[in-house]
């Protein structure tokens, strides 16, 4: 009879951690749930030992924090480690598995409320506007690229997701397939329009000098789709070119977009749907970032705050 080797024997613990994440796949979750879930309850298992998690209390979960924190773990990464010890064990419940979550009993580590620093709407213009510098490599591209992750409020990952087929030019509207593969229509107005009047001869031109075919709204260089990794990139170059900070990405461009429809009058709801929020509280962000600036402009111009 042939055994296994200990240092290969997958424990009760991990077995169970394989199937939830199993069932996260099969259920549509982003990848990048699945990636920080994958780290964090590897790391639970690794605290649990042979330890079987069915009988694990709040205590046991306290101290797999206490762990992290010595480690010298950021609350942000204990709070998100927290998040999928508690999915687990909500899982484990509608499984059967275990009776009650003892996750739900440890409180979330208390967060700073740090609000990101969101470029004015002059900044923003000052970015679109005008030629693009040198280092962009591929202008009528990245032109277009900004222009749809601030002019439609989109996610990297949705924006690099646009198929050809996506753009309903005669309608103005583009098909975004968001978070857990959810499908909605965004609007462009007349500056994406006129930069993708710019791009697409550029795009045809590109595949038809490689002799390449490809479904993909955005191509690199060498006609193939390109990657949120290179968006970023690209994003961030361009900003520090046109004078912003180096620490925008290309969410920093949605957050303008929803903080920016709101000083403008949008109404929440509307900034809801457009930027494929599932739940409103997240949309109710952007009025912080709102107040704030309605703070500054006050402080600045009523003549009773000087």
């Amino acid at each position: 009879m042939t055994t296994v080797p200990t240092s290969t024997r997958r424990t009760s613990s991990e077995q169970a951690i394989d199937s939830f994440l199993r069932y996260l796949r099969e259920r549509n979750a982003s990848s990048h749930t699945i990636k920080a879930y994958t780290g964090d309850l590897d790391a639970f298992a690794g605290y649990l030992g042979e330890r079987d998690l069915r009988k694990i209390d709040h205590v046991a979960v306290r101290g797999f924090l206490s762990q992290l924190y010595d480690k010298g773990l950021s609350k942000t990464s204990v709070a998100r480690a927290l998040a999928a010890v508690r999915s687990l064990y909500r899982w484990l419940a509608q499984e059967g598995m275990v009776e009650q979550n003892p996750a739900k009993l440890v409180s979330t580590p208390r967060l700073p409320k740090k609000l990101p620093r969101v470029p004015t709407i002059e900044e923003m213009n000052a970015v679109l506007d005008g030629k693009m510098p040198e280092a962009a490599a591929f202008p009528e591209r990245d032109s277009l690229m900004l222009e749809l992750l601030y002019g439609c409020g989109i996610r990297n990952s949705e924006l690099v997701g646009i198929d050809l087929d996506d753009i309903r030019l005669s309608a103005e509207a583009i098909l975004i397939r968001g978070k857990g593969k959810k499908e909605r229509y965004v609007p462009f107005g007349g500056s994406a329009k006129a930069a993708l009047g710019i791009y697409l001869p550029w795009r045809q031109k590109l595949l038809a000098t490689l002799k390449k075919t490809s479904p993909a709204l955005l191509l690199n260089q060498r006609g193939g789709r390109l990657t949120t990794r290179s968006v970023g990139r690209i994003v961030k170059r361009i900003a520090v070119a046109k004078g912003l900070s180096p620490e925008v990405h290309p969410h920093t461009l949605r957050h303008a977009f929803g903080t920016h429809m709101l000083e403008e009058g949008a109404d929440l709801r509307a900034i809801q749907e457009l930027l494929g929020h599932e739940r409103l509280a997240t949309t109710q962000r952007y009025t912080q970032l709102s107040v704030k600036h309605v703070m500054n402009v006050y402080d600045q111009t009523h003549p009773r705050a000087k």
